[in-house]
């Protein structure tokens, strides 16, 4: 993981999505917005200017520095809804073998529209790595 710049502020989360000028895209963000809700209790919240990261866990680099991050979150980018599953995803083989149309960063699953994915398969994957990174707390 880079050095991370980017800092959790009060900037309003629905307000940010409803500046989406792409309509699929902030419909998409409405929706991921619900289901991150549903599965993390949290209420979402900005990171930066286009981030919205649910929970929170501690990363720690090899230099030994910690940090506080996002568990789970997505942005609604003008190419792509990009998702952010914080772990990576080495270990979910199976489920990304079910997902539908997507593409992967080391820790950004790049969407097209949510119509093109399984959103039981998502919920899966934002669970399991929900549960990992309570686990490093």
């Amino acid at each position: 993981m880079a050095e991370l710049t980017t800092r959790e502020n009060s900037d309003d989360v629905e307000l940010f999505i409803a500046s989406v000028e792409n309509l699929t895209r902030r419909k998409d963000a409405l929706q991921l917005l619900e289901i991150m809700r549903k599965l993390t209790g949290d209420q979402g919240s900005m990171w930066g200017e286009s981030l919205v990261g649910f929970g929170s866990y501690v990363y720690t680099y090899q230099t030994g520095r910690s940090v506080s991050w996002f568990s789970v979150g997505f942005s609604p980018r003008k190419q792509y809804m990009v998702v952010y599953i914080m772990l990576g995803f080495e270990r979910f083989e199976k489920e990304l073998s079910r997902l539908g149309k997507h593409k992967l960063g080391k820790s950004c699953l790049y969407i097209n529209k949510l119509a093109d994915i399984d959103l039981d398969v998502l919920e899966q994957l934002i669970t399991a790595s929900l549960e990992e990174t309570a686990s490093l707390d």
